[in-house]
Parts: structure tokens; C-alpha cells; sequence
């Protein structure tokens, strides 16, 4: 078991508006970084780099979703397993439980731990925890160890834990720590009091709504603070806002620990959809929605021709075979987007179409900036591969308690002076239409025999080669890679002919294997750590196949 350490969360750092006359707002001495590009490149830089100015239609997720209850209080809320809320009586039971936080102490600035798993009393926590102005944290009872939410407790110092009654004895407290059953005080009417929603508690833009922690798969988990103004500019605009809107059923099948589910909840909830929390089958829950977000790893598990009514697909998280977009593109508006949880959610997005020569990440989305830049931090030319910054209004406030950390990751933007911009780790560059394409992360290009290899460049040769539909390849050792594809029927003779006709030799897999379905975590991306496993069970030292 890990050892977490604990941390003292640092102030609130002061937001910078992102947009504006920054050409006209450059120090009398300013030292164009682009000084380095050709005249056509510095042009398309910009051009290419920075997404379109647009307002949000609310300053805060709370304002979003407390208009909603206003407007529409009739129209369905939140559905799960033949339960469901209204928008009014989301707001009722909203205000008790905010209610009876208040009455332990919590204020604006604080933060509320929900260790819960997914039901209508999720969604009121986490409304009732906005509504006081305080942020959410949310995890998986059940999926994080123990240990890890005992860290997050400690780390974030939260005074209050959000739990369902048949989880609270499994939820780990700390001194000074209170555990609260939301269904209990939902369910009773002492804590009806005023609305909360007076300015003395009313979040502001700059305020902190979540801290999302990651996995900790390798090392300890980090809490990345999202701001409201983070969750407004991706989720009151477009393309992020997805099209949802009253009468539209939005489906929430993702871990609540996982960034893209509090695009579902918050995304669904701001706009006044209806969000449809999944049971056990996520192929159900996937028949009855109009909206539909995913990594690609679970698109790919699902029936397409059982999901035509779905109107909007997006996928994040991880890359998307082509065949899945090509699939899911020719009945729906499908968008391939990309973004680390420290840029909120996603920070590029595009359309996809069967017909489309590249199947890219897309755009900047609106107020963000995407930069491909080199080793040093110069832009590099248009076309050429490099690492992906991404800056503007996506760009959270850094991990919780890690100073050290948010230094290394998030940077001085130099191309627009004042702002900040994320390291994303992500190998990108500019096709000539202005798109993104997405080469893996920058742990994924490795050396195999001395040579440079990319291991998504593996992994899209083998897909939709020989029936394969979705592939992963691993670096094994120094001199080995091993792939992994789906379906199990596919051919793997016309598999290994796709890489030999694309790639180098030194990039064939010393071992593909077939499989029904690859494993995912629980987060819903590909489970590579286990795979990496199930090769060291079939390859031994000495390079030879254990048949």
C-alpha cells in the first residue's frame, strides 16, 4: 500500500481575462517568439492556434443550473433505474443538504469530498456543493482503495464527506472529519430553509467548482483545480455544450471520479437536458439518449446499430481508431476532441466524417489556444510534429498542494504575455487545413533497437487492417513491442502485412494477439498496465513465444 503524503493547498491564484487586445498589450521591448517561423507560418500559427472569442452563456455552472430550475422546474432533471428528479425538485433537495453543510461549518472556498457511486443523490451533493460555493470532489466507493481516499480527505481538508447510507461504513475518516447520508437529509423536511443562493455565498467565476484527482496509477494522485470559469467556457459554448437542451437525454456512464463525467452532469444540468445515470449496462443506457459522451475504449465495446437514435457523440481520453469514428460519423454528428484534465475536460474538438482524409482532434475550442512547440519552447513550423501547449480559458488553477509540480507543467504563456499555458504531453501537429493530428503521448515514442518508434503509428497501421477494429501496442523491452487487437476473429496475416507495407521493420510487433474486447480501468480507458502483464505471461527473456 502507498504511504500519501499530505499537503497544505496553496491560495487561489488570481485569473487573468484570456482574451483581449493582446497584440496591442505587449511590452514597448517585446521579443516576438515567432520570430523564427517564416511570415506564411507566423501567420497560420495564429490562425491555426487560437480558437474563436465567445462568451459564455453563464458566468458560473450554479447560475446555469439555478436558471434552469427556474425556467423549466417541471422538466426532468436526472433519471436512474426508474427514479428521477425534476429541475425544482433537484433545487429542493439541493437546498437541504447545502442546508445542512452550511450547518457544519462548510463555506464559500471549501471543499466537500462525495466518496459515492452513481444515483440521483450524486447529482444533489454535488448541486448542493456549488450552491454554497464550496468545490466538489468526487470518487468512486468501491474503485479507489481506502488509501487513496483517505489522501484525497487530508489533501483537500475537507470537513464533510457525501456519502450513500450503504456506503458509509466503508468511507475512511479522519479527525475532525463528518460523514453525511444524502439520502437522509434529502428525505427530510427540517432542513428546508431559504434559498442559498444569496451573493454572500454565490460562487464567482475565478472560484474553484471540482478538484479532480488523478489515478495515482503512477505515483501519487494530484488534485487539479477547475474553476467555474473553466467549466462555463467549454460547457456554455459550442461544440463543447454538445447540443444539449431541454428535451434532450443525456447519458452518464462515466467513473464520477473521471473529468468527462462532470462533462455529462455539469454539461447536461447547465443546459437543461435531461442526464440519464447508467445502471449496470452501458449499451442500455446507450439506446435510450440523444447525446452521448465516451472514451473510445467504450465506444468500441457498443452495439452501433442499436444506438441510431443517438444525435451527438464525443470522445476524449485516449485515441480514437479510425474505424470507430468512421462508424459512429456516418449516422451521428461525431467529434473527436483531446485535453488533459488540467486543460478542463477537452481543449480541441472537430467533427468527424467517413470522408475526411485524416481523422484529427480537430480545433481549438472557443477562448483556447493550442501551440505545437519544440524541446525549447519555440513554435515550430506549421507541419511539423512537436509537443502540444495548450493555454486560454481551459487552463486550471494547478494541482492542489504541489507548487513544484504546477511549476513544471504550466508555463508563462510567450505568446500572449500575462496568461498561463498546460504542458500536455501530447505529440501534435497542423495539417494545412488548420486540424490537429494526434500522435500519442510523448511516453509513447520510444526506441526499439535503437530506433525511434511511435506506438500509436503501430497501433493505427493494425487498425482496420484484416477486420482489426481497435489495436494497442506496447513497448515489451528494448527491443520488442507487442500489440494487442480487437476483434477476436481478426486476421492477423493481414495485420502484420498493413505495418510491413506503412512502417520500418524494427516497428513489427514481436507478438500480436487477439482478443473480444480489451481490458479497460475504470476510468474507461485502455488498461495497459494489464496487458503489459498479459505479455510478460506469453514473451519470456530470451525473446521466444511461451506457446
Amino acid at each position: 500500500m502507498k504511504d500519501f503524503p499530505q499537503f497544505d493547498a496553496p491560495a487561489p491564484r488570481a485569473l487573468v481575462p484570456v482574451f483581449g487586445a493582446d497584440l496591442d498589450d505587449r511590452p514597448e521591448h517585446y521579443d516576438d517568439p515567432l520570430n523564427g517561423l517564416s511570415a506564411l507560418d507566423q501567420l497560420k500559427f495564429r490562425k491555426f492556434g487560437w480558437g474563436p472569442q465567445i462568451a459564455p452563456r453563464f458566468a458560473t455552472i450554479t447560475d446555469a443550473i439555478n436558471h434552469q430550475i427556474a425556467t423549466q422546474p417541471d422538466a426532468m432533471a436526472v433519471t436512474h433505474l426508474g427514479q428521477s428528479l425534476t429541475y425544482e425538485g433537484l433545487g429542493v433537495a439541493a437546498d437541504r443538504v447545502a442546508n445542512r453543510l452550511r450547518a457544519l461549518g462548510v463555506k464559500r472556498g471549501d471543499s466537500v469530498c462525495l466518496y459515492l457511486r452513481r444515483s440521483l443523490p450524486m447529482v444533489v451533493g454535488i448541486l448542493a456543493t456549488l450552491r454554497l460555493g464550496a468545490s466538489y470532489v468526487p470518487q468512486h466507493v468501491g474503485i479507489a482503495p481506502p488509501e487513496m481516499l483517505r489522501h484525497i480527505g487530508q489533501a483537500t481538508g475537507a470537513r464533510v464527506i457525501l456519502t450513500l447510507a450503504e456506503l458509509a461504513d466503508d468511507v475512511p475518516v479522519g479527525e475532525g472529519q463528518t460523514v453525511v447520508s444524502l439520502e437522509d437529509v434529502m428525505a427530510d423536511p427540517a432542513y428546508d430553509m431559504p434559498h442559498l443562493s444569496t451573493s454572500a455565498r454565490r460562487p464567482s467565476p475565478q472560484d474553484v467548482a471540482i478538484v479532480l484527482f488523478t489515478s495515482g496509477t503512477t505515483g501519487v494522485p494530484n488534485g487539479v483545480q477547475v474553476t467555474h470559469r473553466n467549466l462555463c467556457n467549454i460547457l456554455q459554448t459550442a461544440p463543447g455544450d454538445m447540443g444539449m437542451g431541454p428535451g434532450k437525454k443525456v447519458g452518464q456512464i462515466l467513473s464520477i471520479a473521471f473529468d468527462m463525467a462532470a462533462w455529462e452532469t455539469l454539461g447536461a444540468l447547465s443546459n437543461g437536458a435531461t442526464l440519464v445515470i447508467r445502471g449496470k449496462s452501458i449499451q442500455e443506457t446507450a439506446e435510450q439518449v440523444d447525446v452521448l459522451i465516451a472514451t473510445p475504449s467504450i465506444l468500441a465495446s457498443l452495439d452501433a446499430s442499436r444506438c441510431t437514435q443517438v444525435q451527438i457523440v464525443a470522445v476524449a481520453g485516449e485515441p480514437c481508431p479510425r474505424p470507430v469514428a468512421d462508424l459512429w460519423s456516418s449516422f451521428c454528428t461525431f467529434h473527436n476532441s483531446c485535453g488533459p484534465t488540467e486543460t478542463t475536460i477537452i481543449n480541441t474538438a472537430e467533427p468527424h466524417h467517413p470522408q475526411k482524409p485524416v481523422l484529427s482532434i480537430g480545433r481549438p475550442t472557443p477562448n483556447n489556444t493550442v501551440y505545437v512547440l519544440d524541446d525549447d519552447l519555440r513554435p515550430l513550423p506549421i507541419g511539423e510534429k512537436g509537443e502540444m501547449w495548450a493555454g486560454g480559458d481551459c487552463v486550471t488553477l494547478g494541482y492542489l498542494g504541489n507548487a513544484e509540480l504546477t511549476s513544471e507543467r504550466y508555463r508563462p504563456d510567450p505568446f500572449r504575455p500575462g496568461h498561463l499555458m498546460f504542458r500536455t504531453r501530447d505529440l501534435g501537429r497542423w495539417t494545412e487545413t488548420g486540424e490537429l493530428e494526434h500522435f500519442g503521448r510523448v511516453d509513447d515514442l520510444v526506441k526499439i533497437r535503437g530506433f525511434r518508434v511511435e506506438l500509436d503509428a503501430v497501433s493505427g497501421a493494425l487498425e482496420g487492417a484484416g477486420g482489426c477494429t481497435q489495436a494497442v501496442t506496447l513497448k515489451y523491452d528494448n527491443r520488442r513491442l507487442v500489440s494487442f487487437v480487437t476483434p477476436a476473429h481478426a486476421d492477423l496475416d493481414a495485420a502484420r502485412a498493413a505495418i510491413a507495407a506503412k512502417l520500418p521493420y524494427y516497428c513489427m510487433p514481436a507478438r500480436i494477439q487477439t482478443m473480444d474486447a480489451l481490458p479497460r480501468t475504470p476510468r474507461g480507458k485502455l488498461d495497459k498496465r494489464l496487458l503489459l502483464e498479459m505479455a510478460r505471461a506469453d514473451l519470456d527473456p530470451a525473446g521466444e513465444e511461451s506457446l
